[in-house]
């Protein structure tokens, strides 16, 4: 039998709650790496990527700031490309990750730029 490590437990914990909670809104889930961050808005009843964003992609990537003011950029980008797709209402999937640091600074930026859940 193979052993499940506490991470993923925590992913599939964290999904099951969020899915008998939330209806009728889309998700915003996040991957952390140890340098880079990841987001995207997820249509879970078409199963599409609505809206991503990254620390990878060139104008967040030219700029040399650390990481904690690259998670609160990456969220400011998410919630403006959001309000151009007419996205207003969410919630938030933080998979795998606690809620603190880098995850916490980037919900909070999306928080102050608009976005509700």
């Amino acid at each position: 039998m193979r052993k499940i490590n506490n991470k993923t437990k925590r992913k599939l914990r964290n999904r099951k709650k969020l899915k008998s909670v939330n209806i009728n809104r889309f998700r915003i889930s996040v991957s952390k790496s140890l340098n880079n961050l990841s987001a995207q808005i997820i249509d879970d009843k078409l199963k599409k990527t609505l809206v991503s964003a990254s620390s990878i992609e060139k104008e967040v990537k030219d700029r040399k700031v650390k990481k904690m003011e690259k998670s609160s950029l990456i969220g400011e980008i998410l919630a403006k490309r959001a309000k151009e797709k007419n996205i207003s209402e969410v919630y938030f999937d933080r998979g795998e990750n606690k809620y603190h640091g880098r995850v916490k600074n980037f919900a909070d930026s999306l928080r102050k730029n608009g976005l509700k859940f």
